[in-house]
């Protein structure tokens, strides 16, 4: 293990080595794309909507037409979809419905709630004012605007925006495929019982979960034993993902074979130790390539491997992904006194209730 360094010293050593490698952009169907992160902006390619509509079934007037008890003809109807024949004629209206487009010369919509139909004549209740309930062309989106920007993550409520503006099929980062690989004669699987001496598995569940939760496809190694060809063997096959995780083996212990194996393997390390509790003995490193892969050994513990996930990993694959850094850090009051102990910066579990913790 090197010598230790600071939180912010591992995040500017990782972010020197992975803010730029955003990985290649693929074409998927907008409603596929979903918690994908864009590569290109959306740029629309009409306005929204495209012509003054209006929003409720009633009729199209001039506003100055309308007073308390004026009945004025009725010329026509304009259902959704359809097209205006014609202007509307002065000191007339026009049946239109939700959605349809106004014709000229109107600039109003009275809901039919506010009037009463007396043959081919419309009785209005009240007044109107210009711009009632119609919204105008582009009031949503011009032309030309950037709908959604690049390295933003598309929601379901993106999809119909998406549609709407000609974006059926969008680029997106291809997910990071990580690897994720346990290392220790000790453990077995969390399907069999434990026998003298071991434990289950936790950790890979854990951190396939996790990066699954952060939009990467996971491949699952598996436990390689404390024996180096065959943790070479395993090691080897997790470099040829994008982010390879290893759990376990990264401590000072005669037994913890990763470091060196890594090295082996063409691994170059960044950094072996964070002044860190838990999660000290975290190691971090890439192989180059194009592209790369980038490299964790974490500490065994669960906890442990769970803090240098959110601190570190996540980090990794925010930038891999597209999304660049994302500011997760919030500050809350500890509704109970917290004793530290240590030199060195500590992350305890807490549980948030309202704006304490």
């Amino acid at each position: 293990m090197g010598k230790l360094i600071e939180i912010e010293q591992a995040w500017e050593q990782i972010d020197a080595a992975s803010a730029s490698s955003a990985l290649e952009p693929i074409e998927l169907p907008v409603e596929q794309a979903v918690g994908r992160v864009l590569a290109e902006s959306v740029i629309s390619d009409i306005d929204v909507p495209p012509y003054r509509k209006a929003l409720m079934d009633g009729y199209a007037v001039s506003s100055g037409d309308v007073e308390p008890g004026v009945a004025l003809p009725i010329r026509g109807e304009i259902l959704a979809g359809s097209v205006p024949k014609q202007p509307l004629e002065k000191g007339t209206a026009v049946r239109i419905m939700t959605g349809a487009p106004l014709p000229r010369g109107a600039d109003a919509v009275v809901p039919v709630e506010q009037t009463r139909r007396e043959g081919d004549q419309v009785l209005f209740e009240g007044t109107i004012t210009a711009g009632a309930n119609l919204m105008e062309q582009g009031f949503c989106t011009h032309r030309g605007e950037t709908v959604v920007p690049a390295g933003a993550t598309i929601a379901a409520h993106h999809v119909g925006l998406l549609c709407e503006v000609g974006a059926a099929r969008v680029r997106v980062h291809r997910p990071p495929r990580v690897a994720v690989l346990s290392t220790g004669d000790e453990l077995v699987s969390p399907t069999d019982l434990p026998g003298p001496g071991q434990i289950r598995n936790t950790n890979a569940p854990l951190l396939g979960s996790l990066a699954e939760r952060d939009g990467a496809h996971v491949s699952q190694l598996g436990v390689a034993v404390d024996e180096a060809e065959e943790l070479a063997a395993r090691i080897g096959r997790g470099l040829q993902h994008d982010v390879l995780l290893l759990s376990g083996g990264v401590s000072a212990g005669v037994r913890d074979l990763v470091p060196a194996t890594l090295e082996g393997l063409g691994v170059e390390p960044v950094f072996h130790g964070v002044r860190l509790k838990p999660g000290k003995p975290v190691f971090f490193g890439v192989r180059p390539g194009s592209p790369p892969t980038f490299v964790f050994g974490l500490p065994g513990n669960p906890v442990s491997s769970w803090v240098c996930y959110e601190l570190f990993v996540r980090r990794t694959l925010d930038h891999l992904s597209g999304r660049g850094l994302v500011e997760r850090w919030q500050e809350r009051t500890v509704a109970e006194d917290f004793a530290y102990r240590g030199s060195r910066r500590t992350l305890h579990p807490a549980k948030l209730a309202g704006r304490d913790a």
